[in-house]
């Protein structure tokens, strides 16, 4: 067969596929989306913070059905869906609404390579929002429920001997008709509120494991003591184990420590190790090897980790400050909800999700505060190697008390239900386990305003005893209590304190909201939200900078922290520094940059020296 033959086979074999699928709807599109291969999708490793070397993605087209809530598995399937997109997302190829009184299915099949003969074989699934149970050859596996995290299955007794293998997913989601964490996903989305997400949502992977394995780590840095604590969790934990961690530098061994029942490996650093931070942002590789009784190594996994310590402390003037690594630090950074026009939650590609992490450090900004959604595990891991610190918010839900933002909360609480109240601590704790080892996390933010929000107090020293390691701002711009490590105060459009806590960190939670609409590059055309608008970049511009030299005197003053509201447009909404498709750089970067710069090094010795 000739070369030329060859290829055009290959094209026929491939092409019923690829003509299968297309963008759903007319929306604006990311310049990514017109690059997307439904072949070839979200290929990356899905989990770099605990890495193994074998692994097969399964994303790509599905069958997919929408039935009745209490209906069976579908006979017929309705057509495909790509994989890892949101149903109702343009990137799906569906871009349908599915509504609490419905369940979405989906099914593939699947091959397990013979290489992995032996093994046991475990189904990842990133997320899936948000009630998930799981089939495999038409035997129940598991289930699932929480939107933002990720859940791994043991397959293996369903498996068949040789040949393919049957998927089956089923997926409910009841939007803002539940108690449920959701995030800006409403029914009927307007102003400030998004179109929903259903069904899966990152990457779906297999991965093959030794029968007693590492099932999770926890890292954790003390720059202090010059020790980085390691506890391997095995997953089946027995006499004789033996837990070793070496830590490299440039792929040299420059630490190793060891364990065995079950405890933590504590490692002394060497001395002059470096510190991680957004100008330099180190990290370090990790090598974890279990041992079983007989000497043998049981399972390895490839890590990393940073020296790092995310703390407060009252200056020379009584105000309290973040520091990091002991030194004080304005954490500034911009509102960051994550949104898409085509994949809603999901990004067209890795190389459009990292896009927005390169503009906030470009721009100068050192921190993001991740609005009321997680991230896919590789977010963070690139955070992590480029230097930018996490501010984490849970993503909110149910319903709102009454809300006093001006002064310290004296009203009555709502209460959440039981089955609400559970449903959050569940999914509060799932979010604190899967994003613990990711350095660049520096602060957890449980509540966002008063949304959703009940028992403040116990909630934020739970999430302290839970993690001591890092910040917990109570409530951003909520009812406050005199608990947490952090004040936090929303203002829109301009940068204002009027509430101030001297036993506390003072930060500027949101601020700005600065809008201006680009023709051509708008979710809506005839719905259009900003706090203030203007007519062009350089009246953006100027009310910018504005904002930031009052913000510079208020940092002065008692503000250690803020977050300017928003990276990009959000379908209505017209506040982005660039435009929801992200072809547009919506101010003068280089103006911005200078002042974000300034703030981002107002708290230095040196700066606080001049300004004296």
């Amino acid at each position: 067969m000739t070369i030329k033959a060859t290829l055009t086979t290959l094209l026929l074999a491939t092409a019923p596929a690829m003509l299968a699928w297309s963008p759903a709807g007319d929306r604006i599109k990311t310049e990514w989306a017109e690059k997307i291969d439904p072949q070839n999708v979200w290929q990356e490793y899905p989990r770099p913070i605990m890495e193994r070397p074998d692994w097969q993605n399964l994303n790509g087209l599905w069958e997919y059905a929408v039935t009745d809530v209490a209906a069976a598995r579908p006979e017929n399937f309705e057509g495909e869906i790509l994989v890892p997109f949101a149903i109702e997302s343009s990137l799906s190829g569906v871009g349908r609404n599915v509504g609490d009184d419905k369940a979405l299915w989906y099914t593939r099949t699947f091959t397990v390579p013979t290489a992995w003969k032996g093994k046991d074989v475990m189904l990842n699934f990133g997320a899936v929002d948000w009630k998930a149970d799981v089939w495999v050859n038409g035997v129940k596996v598991g289930s699932h429920t929480g939107g933002f995290t990720p859940f791994g299955i043991n397959i293996t007794p369903a498996l068949a001997a040789k040949g393919s293998n049957e998927l089956t997913v089923r997926v409910w989601d009841p939007t803002d008709r539940g108690t449920q964490p959701r995030g800006k996903q409403v029914n009927r989305p307007e102003g400030i509120w998004y179109t929903p997400v259903t069904g899966i949502w990152q990457t779906v992977w297999l991965e093959p494991v030794a029968k007693t394995h590492i099932a999770g780590l926890r890292t954790l840095p003390d720059i202090d003591a010059n020790t980085l604590t390691v506890d391997v969790q095995s997953s089946c934990q027995t006499p004789g184990q033996l837990a070793q961690v070496n830590v490299l530098d440039g792929g040299k061994v420059i630490a190793t420590g060891k364990s065995i029942n079950g405890e933590p490996v504590v490692i002394n650093m060497p001395e002059g190790i470096a510190l991680w931070s957004p100008d330099s942002p180190k990290l370090y590789d990790l090598d974890v090897t279990l041992y079983g009784a007989d000497g043998k190594a049981a399972d390895k996994v490839k890590s990393y980790a940073a020296m790092r310590k995310f703390s407060t402390k009252r200056d020379g003037r009584g105000i309290v400050r973040m520091q990091l690594n002991n030194e004080d630090l304005f954490q500034f950074g911009p509102l960051d909800q994550g949104w898409w026009p085509d994949g809603l939650y999901t990004a067209p590609c890795y190389e459009a999700m990292v896009y927005d992490i390169d503009k906030t450090k470009d721009w100068g900004f050192n921190m993001i505060r991740k609005h009321i959604k997680v991230e896919p595990a590789t977010w963070y891991t690139y955070c992590d190697r480029n230097g930018i610190i996490v501010w984490q918010d849970m993503p909110s839900g149910d319903t709102n008390p009454e809300w006093q933002n001006h002064r310290y909360f004296d009203g009555i609480e709502k209460q959440r239900s039981a089955e609400s109240e559970a449903t959050y601590r569940k999914e509060w704790k799932e979010i604190i386990d899967c994003l613990y080892n990711y350095p660049c996390i520096a602060t957890w933010v449980p509540f966002n305003e008063a949304w959703g929000q009940f028992k403040t107090p116990e909630i934020t020293e739970w999430t302290k005893q839970y993690d001591p390691s890092r910040l917990v701002n109570p409530a951003s711009g909520g009812n406050f209590y005199t608990c947490g490590d952090i004040l936090d105060l929303h203002n829109y459009p301009g940068p204002a304190m009027y509430l101030y806590d001297a036993e506390r960190a003072n930060a500027l939670g949101e601020y700005g909201g600065i809008g201006l609409v680009i023709e051509d590059h708008i979710w809506t055309p005839d719905r259009n939200w900003g706090y203030v608008q203007f007519k062009s970049p350089k009246e953006v511009t100027d009310e910018y900078v504005k904002y930031a030299d009052e913000l510079l005197r208020l940092a002065e003053a008692g503000f250690t922290a803020a977050v300017y509201t928003q990276t990009t447009d959000v379908e209505v909404e017209v506040n982005g520094l660039m435009t929801y498709d992200r072809k547009v750089i919506k101010v003068d970067e280089d103006r911005v940059r200078a002042a974000n710069k300034a703030l981002t090094g107002c708290l230095t010795p040196k700066t606080l020296a001049v300004s004296k």
